[in-house]
């Protein structure tokens, strides 16, 4: 079960990809400076994350909206552990846009004192688990369970990057008075994606004319970002992810879960993850088709 050092390694009850950090970059983060106007983009992986980088870009930058500049997402809104591209956070312009997959613990101190903002988004956890045993496979840096089987009890036990899945929404959750957030849920866009696009604006403090909103929510569907080279991904390091093995953006539904779990598989993730899950604010969708109406994932009225 556990996972090899190849795979991963644990620092401070968190798992990493070792060849894209290291512990000694995982501290020095807590001193990274933040900004005023930095907008942090905060998940557990395979929550939404690129979704989100590409809204929120498509709302920040007139550029990234209108097409006249050739940026991508990774370039756009780099990570913060995972720095890749090896981008300069300290001395890019403002504002900054930085994602991260980080618990709320590992977090730079400076947003602990409600400086700049945070865009937290969850999805619901069966879909997270499907959609990372595809990610993880084409990453040559990480030996994942070859067979869904094994990677869904590696999950369940949280031997997998970021650790186990309720732990890192719990602590985000826990500790929302410590930060200016906003918790959006991944379903939530998926139902009415515009309505999460005016919220994001609302948020950010940026306000769009209607048909700069319309561009925002037609460049932001699924299928647009698939077809967009800046927004899907695909000009990853070939020594990082194996572009044979599947694609970044796969297929973007909710309830893909279905397809994959057995029933038994199922009813053991309920049994490891219902209790804990019952005791967070957050309504979880686990299929449109049968929960048709429109969700929200505003607590205590928005007073997140």
């Amino acid at each position: 079960m556990e996972p090899s050092e190849k795979d991963l390694y644990l620092h401070k009850r968190c798992y990493f990809l070792p060849v894209l950090s290291s512990p000694e970059k995982i501290d020095s983060l807590e001193s990274f400076e933040i900004h005023d106007d930095d907008t942090f983009i905060i998940t557990y992986p395979k929550s939404g994350t690129v979704w989100t980088q590409n809204i929120v870009s498509l709302i920040l930058y007139e550029g990234h909206r209108d097409g006249t500049e050739n940026i991508t997402l990774i370039e756009r809104a780099p990570w913060l552990e995972y720095n890749i591209f090896r981008a300069d956070l300290p001395n890019r312009p403002s504002p900054r846009v930085i994602c991260s997959h980080l618990p709320y613990y590992l977090i730079p101190k400076g947003l602990r004192n409600k400086r700049a903002k945070i865009i937290y988004v969850f999805r619901n956890p069966k879909d997270v688990l499907v959609s990372s045993y595809h990610f993880y496979k084409m990453l040559i840096i990480m030996e994942t369970s070859k067979q869904f089987d094994a990677y869904f009890e590696r999950f369940l036990a949280g031997k997998v990057p970021s650790s186990l899945w309720i732990d890192h929404i719990e602590g985000w959750y826990a500790h929302k008075n410590d930060f200016n957030i906003l918790f959006l849920s991944y379903e939530e866009m998926k139902k009415d994606l515009r309505s999460s696009v005016l919220k994001i604006c609302n948020f950010l403090g940026r306000e769009l004319t209607e048909k700069e909103v319309d561009d925002v929510v037609d460049k932001a569907t699924f299928d647009n970002m698939k077809m967009d080279p800046r927004a899907n991904y695909k000009l990853m390091v070939p020594t990082i992810v194996d572009s044979s093995k599947g694609v970044f953006l796969r297929k973007g539904i909710v309830g893909d879960w279905k397809n994959h779990m057995t029933v038994a598989q199922s009813e053991k993730f309920d049994r490891v993850f219902k209790e804990r899950m019952e005791k967070l604010p957050f309504k979880f969708c686990w299929d449109i088709q049968e929960d048709p109406q429109p969700i929200s994932s505003t607590v205590e009225e928005n007073d997140v």
